[in-house]
């Protein structure tokens, strides 16, 4: 069963004490406050959706390890000279350098 959030209406119309409350779909959004009666409204939040495309997964993708494994060259820019050094690749062919 689903778990709502609902606010409670303040008369300046500002949000007011917040509460969970678990409640199947098929019923209709609460207008009162189970316990002291007072005016409520849904809110709603964004999903909480976990993902395969977090920044931590998306690290570990790119990861020297897993660009050599699947046959890719990677190069990483020296701030200084703006050269291009290879960090990760077993193709012979791929320079160790490049230059801008």
């Amino acid at each position: 069963m689903p778990v709502y959030v609902y606010e409670v209406i303040t008369s300046d119309e500002n949000g007011g004490e917040r509460f969970e409350i678990e409640q199947p779909m098929s019923d209709p959004a609460l207008t009162r406050h189970p316990r002291t009666g007072e005016p409520v409204r849904r809110v709603y939040l964004p999903p909480n959706l976990a993902s395969k495309y977090t920044p931590g997964a998306t690290k570990n993708k790119l990861s020297n390890d897993n660009v050599e494994k699947a046959g890719f060259t990677k190069y990483e820019r020296d701030k200084l000279t703006g050269t291009y050094h290879k960090v990760a690749g077993k193709n012979r062919e791929a320079p160790d350098t490049l230059k801008p």
